[in-house]
C-alpha cells in the first residue's frame, strides 16, 4: 500500500501542488488525471522522492523518506514521461539497468538479471530490438523501453507517468493490458499519470483529479468522470455515457451541437 498525506510542492516561486493526498492498495491502480499544468507529473516525483517536497509518503506504513535510495528502488520504479536516454546505449544494457537496485556495488549483473531483462523486453515486444541503440529508436518504441527497464525492476509499485505517450494504438492498448496483467497475476500497486479519461477511466480502480495544484476530486471513475468536473476543470464540453463494464466514456462535444 502506499499513501501519501498533504504532499506539496514549490518550485522556485510557485506552488506547484497544495496539500495533495492519495492512497492506493496494494495490486490496485490509481490514474492520476487533470489539465495540462495541473501538477500531476510533480506528484509522481515527489511519492519518489525525487523533488523536496512536504509532507508524508508511506509505503506499507514505512515512512519512504528513510529509505535508502537502493531500497526505494526495490519498492518503486518509476517510469519518467521525458527521460535522458543513453543514445549509444543498446535497448537490451539500457533495460538491465532496471536491475541496478539488486547488483552488489562494483560487481556485475547475474544470468538471472540478463533473463528477466529479455523477459521483459520479450513481453513488451521489443526483443527484435535488443541490439539497437537507442538513439536510432522512434519516440513510441523508446516510450516502451523506458517502461522496460522500470518492469525490469520487479519493484511492487510501479510509478507511470503518462506511459502510452507517442505510442500508436495497437502498442498503448498492449502496453496498458501489460500493465494490467501484471498488476493482477503480480499484485503490483500502479499509480499512473494519463492525460486520455476514458483510456483511465477504463483500466484504473481509482482516479485522483488534481486541478491548479490540488486535488479536485477522488473516487471510482463513474465519481469523478462526471460531466460538470470535466467540463469545469478542463474547460471542454464532453458527453460522458456508461461503457463497458459501466465505466465512463468521455465524448467530446462539437460547438453547435
Amino acid at each position: 500500500m502506499i499513501e501519501a498525506r498533504s504532499v506539496s510542492v514549490r518550485l522556485g516561486e510557485r506552488d506547484v501542488l497544495t496539500g495533495v493526498d492519495l492512497g492506493v492498495g496494494r495490486g490496485e491502480w490509481l490514474a492520476v488525471i487533470g489539465p495540462n499544468g495541473a501538477g500531476k507529473s510533480t506528484l509522481l516525483k515527489a511519492v519518489m522522492g525525487l523533488v523536496a517536497h512536504r509532507g508524508d509518503v508511506t509505503l506499507d506504513g514505512r515512512p519512504a523518506a528513510r529509505l535508502r535510495p537502493r531500497e526505494r528502488a526495490r519498492l518503486m520504479a518509476y517510469a519518467p514521461q521525458t527521460p535522458a536516454l543513453p543514445a549509444d546505449m543498446t535497448v537490451f544494457d539500457y533495460a538491465l539497468l532496471g536491475r541496478t537496485p539488486y547488483i552488489p556495488y562494483l560487481g556485475r549483473e547475474s544470468r538471472s538479471d540478463r533473463e528477466i531483462a529479455a523477459s521483459v523486453l520479450d513481453r513488451l515486444d521489443l526483443t527484435a530490438f535488443a541490439g539497437r541503440r537507442v538513439g536510432e529508436l522512434s519516440g513510441g518504441e523508446r516510450q516502451r523501453v523506458v517502461l522496460a527497464r522500470a518492469l525490469a525492476q520487479q519493484a511492487p509499485v510501479l510509478l507511470l507517468d503518462e506511459p502510452t505517450t507517442a505510442l500508436d494504438l495497437g502498442h498503448q492498448q498492449q502496453v496498458l493490458e501489460l500493465v494490467d496483467r501484471l498488476r493482477r497475476a503480480d499484485g503490483l500497486t500502479v499509480v499512473s499519470t494519463l492525460h486520455d479519461l476514458t483510456v483511465a477511466g477504463l483500466y484504473a480502480d481509482s482516479l485522483l483529479l488534481i486541478a491548479d495544484g490540488r486535488a479536485a476530486a477522488a473516487g471510482e471513475p463513474a465519481e469523478v468522470l462526471t460531466e460538470p468536473l470535466v467540463g469545469r476543470h478542463f474547460d471542454a464540453r464532453v458527453r460522458i455515457e456508461p461503457g463497458p463494464g459501466g465505466r465512463p466514456v468521455v465524448h467530446l462535444v462539437r460547438g453547435g451541437t
